[in-house]
């Protein structure tokens, strides 16, 4: 059970790197995580929140686990949390 959080490597808005923030256990462990790093609920995005750069030294001294994207998705899916996109 853990909060897993990968390295800000994706472009975003304002001009900064983005990282994804996920559970491997609950989206209940996720949200309080997030509000607890202070998170907007509008970041929340399926199954994960995009978060800047500027919160991911935070969020690891919370208790964050770093690890790389494809780690991040492999144990979001085999938690059963994973929530593709739909096509319209």
């Amino acid at each position: 059970m853990a909060v897993l959080i990968d390295r800000p490597n994706w472009p975003g808005p304002r001009g900064l790197l983005w990282s994804h923030l996920v559970s491997d256990s609950s989206l209940e462990e996720l949200h309080d995580f997030a509000r607890l790093l202070g998170v907007p609920e509008r970041a929340f995005d399926r199954d994960h929140y995009d978060v800047p750069e500027t919160v991911y030294d935070r969020a690891v001294s919370l208790g964050a686990e770093p690890v790389g994207s494809q780690e991040l998705v492999r144990r979001l899916r085999e938690s059963g949390l994973r929530r593709p996109k739909t096509r319209a």
